[in-house]
């Protein structure tokens, strides 16, 4: 009986790797193709504003199906999200950083090729082990060292002389590209652990925490909208722009980040790793065919080093055929998008 339930266990993991994959890869192109699209230029910052409520909204969701029992589930919201406003103002933090960051992804994809972003986004790895190590207390193997540097060194060969991409009529800045992304994965890296310290400083469910995070986050977004647009939102709307593929980008950024908080419970950083490396190799692939993208020798070295060291860092540390007791802490981590 082993064999078939180990099958179904390989199946469900495989299943859970080409969905993650999918999703990271799409939403990059998806958003590199709104940016840089002949259409009338959305405001990025409402787009990000109303991936917060979908989120929220699903979280709710998530949280309601948990309990099981309407009474359970009013009874959980009224403790933990309107008898909480320490709670909320301490899963602010997070909000704010996370906004920053997904602006900066827009920001980003408008001045860099899809696939450069997605090998440069891949920073988010050092950083988060930074954070990790000077926040948690955590400490990195050898291995995991040298694969950072080896991270480091990839990214560097990648944007050392940027591939361009010859369709893309408009006007880009890939300076202000990278700059961008330096940014996004500073906050990647130090919100994640940030979030990863709030989740296991009490045992208060995984959803509850996205909705405090959600609400805040909500609140913090209205406030960039006002502060970055709201004299033109005013004059065009908060949807001006909005096509069905800006809908599909904000999708994918609602539905990513919640369905890969589920995925690290399942799996690995093996898996991860592969995922994150496959969505290099697709997104490559899809900017090439619909940018025109032209892959030079220094991109591609670079690539095949950061998808190395992705791999490298997600080894065990050691025999990891069976799960143990207290690593099941470890999988609630949520990564943000």
């Amino acid at each position: 009986m082993a064999a078939p339930r180990e099958n179904v266990n390989l199946l469900f993991k495989l299943y859970c790797l080409a969905v993650m994959t999918l999703v990271a890869a799409t939403y990059t192109i998806a958003l590199r193709y709104t940016r840089t699209s002949d259409k009338e230029l959305y405001f990025s910052t409402t787009a990000v504003c109303i991936t917060e409520v979908i989120k929220l909204l699903l979280s709710v969701g998530i949280l309601a199906k948990e309990t099981g029992n309407l009474g359970r589930f009013k009874a959980s919201l009224r403790e933990n999200v309107l008898g909480s406003p320490k709670e909320l103002m301490k899963l602010s933090v997070p909000s704010l950083v996370y906004a920053v960051q997904n602006n900066m992804a827009f920001l980003a994809l408008s001045n860099l090729d899809a696939a450069v972003y997605q090998v440069t986004y891949q920073l988010k790895i050092p950083c988060t082990a930074l954070c990790t190590v000077l926040m948690l207390n955590r400490t990195l193997s050898k291995l995991q060292w040298i694969s950072v540097f080896m991270l480091c060194g990839g990214v560097i060969l990648v944007q050392w002389k940027p591939a361009q991409a010859t369709k893309v009529v408009v006007e880009q800045n890939p300076l202000l590209g990278f700059g961008a992304i330096a940014v996004a994965v500073l906050c990647s890296g130090f919100a994640g652990v940030y979030f990863e310290k709030v989740l296991k400083s009490s045992d208060t469910s995984l959803w509850v925490r996205n909705i405090q995070m959600y609400l805040s986050g909500i609140v913090v977004t209205l406030v960039g909208v006002y502060l970055s647009d709201g004299a033109e939102i005013k004059e065009k709307g908060f949807f001006f722009g909005y096509t069905y593929y800006v809908w599909f980008v904000i999708f994918l950024a609602s539905v990513g980040g919640l369905y890969t908080s589920i995925v690290v419970k399942y799996t690995d950083n093996i898996m991860k790793g592969f995922s994150a490396a496959a969505a290099i190799v697709l997104s490559t692939i899809a900017s090439v065919m619909l940018f025109g993208l032209q892959i030079t020798l220094t991109f591609a070295l670079g690539t095949l080093l950061v998808c190395v060291s992705i791999y490298l860092y997600g080894l065990p540390r050691q025999d990891t055929t069976s799960i143990q007791q207290g690593e099941t802490d470890s999988k609630e981590r949520v990564i943000g998008v």
